[in-house]
């Protein structure tokens, strides 16, 4: 291994690494590794590689569908030369401060993120020139030059990558994108993270056979990429985004008479009633102006927390503050739709658990035997720990205590700790005299 790092440095006219890190083993089919020499350009950089071959960057979803150049950072001339020529009012764009409708394929990054991609940019122009003889195509030495670069958005547990373009930074730790393109990704930006990442290193990076050879081993790979979206094909959720400037006084009435939505939507202009017309891509309003889009949360409280209990913790006391919530039935919702079936889970999983081999990564349904890997002789290893099991246990005993739930849910609990005890029991053997069984 010495040799292939110093031969690959030799190659590269670079240095050796202070720190690479590689991997135990390959989970591939084929155990097909990447060749060397992208790793040390990485360790170069600084970044870190996905099981696919690709370079990341998570960031909350948030929806957006109008901006003013003086809110993403960028000079009204770029703008233009995007394609952003005239405000909402129909009038050229000629200051920082008019507002502009947000094309559906456009995204506005995180400032860590446009930092991150300069990084990936330099690492992939380094890599087109010394591994495969081509000229460089990024060219960026700050993330102004990162505006009008292409992207591809990819949700977590999909197949398929969306095409984007970024055309403006926000300090604030989200991807301002609009609903359609969410949609398009199969979310509703609800709190969750996507990964984004630059569209050469997809293509040039990403290889089917880096992927694991197990079940859900291809999820969270671009294995489709979306070249253009179309609002028609996107979620039913996003067709009902409301486009309106206004709403009309029959939609207030309405309101008095408590009346269902279906009966209440035809009153509004959504995405629904435009499909299949050019209207379907742009000509959207807004019926509640702001003074500045990045005016708010920097970074999502659920990331800033780092343990299971601090996360609870600020959901339950958020949910006390509020008179429109029942704190208990928060609580109680937690415990029934998210704890106990999590410990159930892990604790069936355990019993069910397949082996795994930690010198060629083999695993075995069944544990073999002679107590070692069939293949190789190695050691053998679990594939599911106690740590799993217990992760939820004490976060729910403390919201049953807390909150005074049904002594239902505390048995329940009690009974699965009482489980786990005596599964993962470890006490030594203690021999017996005559004299034990005497009185």
């Amino acid at each position: 291994v010495k040799q292939l790092l110093e031969e690959a440095c030799s190659n590269l006219a670079v240095p050796l690494p202070k720190i690479l890190k590689g991997v135990k083993g390959l989970t591939n089919e084929m155990k097909m590794p990447e060749i060397i020499e992208k790793g040390i350009l990485r360790a170069k950089y600084d970044l870190s590689v996905y099981k696919d071959g690709t370079i990341r960057f998570d960031a909350t979803n948030a929806p957006l569908t109008h901006f003013k150049p003086a809110e993403i950072g960028v000079p009204v001339e770029k703008l233009v030369q995007l394609g952003y020529r005239h405000d909402i009012y129909g009038k050229p764009l000629t200051s920082p401060d008019q507002i502009c409708e947000l094309k559906i394929q456009d995204i506005v990054i995180p400032v860590k993120c446009a930092e991150y991609f300069v990084r990936v940019a330099n690492f992939l122009d380094e890599l087109l020139v010394k591994v495969y003889g081509l000229p460089p195509y990024y060219n960026v030495k700050n993330i102004d030059d990162l505006v009008g670069h292409l992207v591809v958005g990819l949700a977590p547990h999909t197949l398929v990558g969306v095409l984007g373009r970024i055309i403006g930074f926000t300090n604030l730790n989200v991807c301002y994108a609009h609903p359609v393109w969410h949609s398009a990704k199969r979310r509703d930006c609800d709190g969750d993270e996507d990964a984004l990442m630059l569209a050469l290193d997809t293509l040039l990076n990403f290889s089917r056979k880096y992927l694991p050879a197990q079940i859900g081993g291809i999820m969270d790979a671009p294995l489709f990429i979306i070249p253009v979206v179309h609002p028609k094909e996107v979620q039913r959720q996003a067709h009902d985004f409301d486009v309106a400037k206004e709403y009309p006084p029959e939609f207030y009435e309405k309101t008095w008479q408590k009346a269902e939505a279906k009966q209440v939507s035809p009153l509004i202009d959504l995405i629904d009633y435009r499909l299949g017309t050019e209207a379907q891509f742009e000509g959207f309003y807004y019926t509640v102006p702001v003074s500045n889009v990045n005016v708010g949360v920097e970074e999502s409280a659920y990331k800033r927390f780092k343990t299971m209990m601090d996360k609870l913790s600020g959901q339950l006391s958020l949910a006390e503050k509020i008179a429109a919530v029942n704190a208990r039935k928060v609580a109680l919702k937690v415990l029934v739709k998210h704890f106990i079936r999590d410990i159930a889970g892990n604790l069936r999983a355990f019993s069910t658990q397949a082996f795994r081999c930690k010198a060629c990564n083999k695993r075995f349904r069944r544990l073999p035997l002679q107590g070692r890997c069939s293949e190789c002789g190695g050691e053998l290893t679990l594939t599911v720990y106690r740590g799993g099991i217990e992760k939820y246990l004490e976060a729910a005993e403390h919201i049953i205590r807390k909150y005074g739930l049904p002594k239902y849910y505390a048995q329940r609990i009690a009974l699965v700790r009482d489980e786990i005890n005596a599964l993962f029991e470890n006490k030594k053997p203690r021999q017996i005299s005559l004299t034990d069984f005497a009185g």
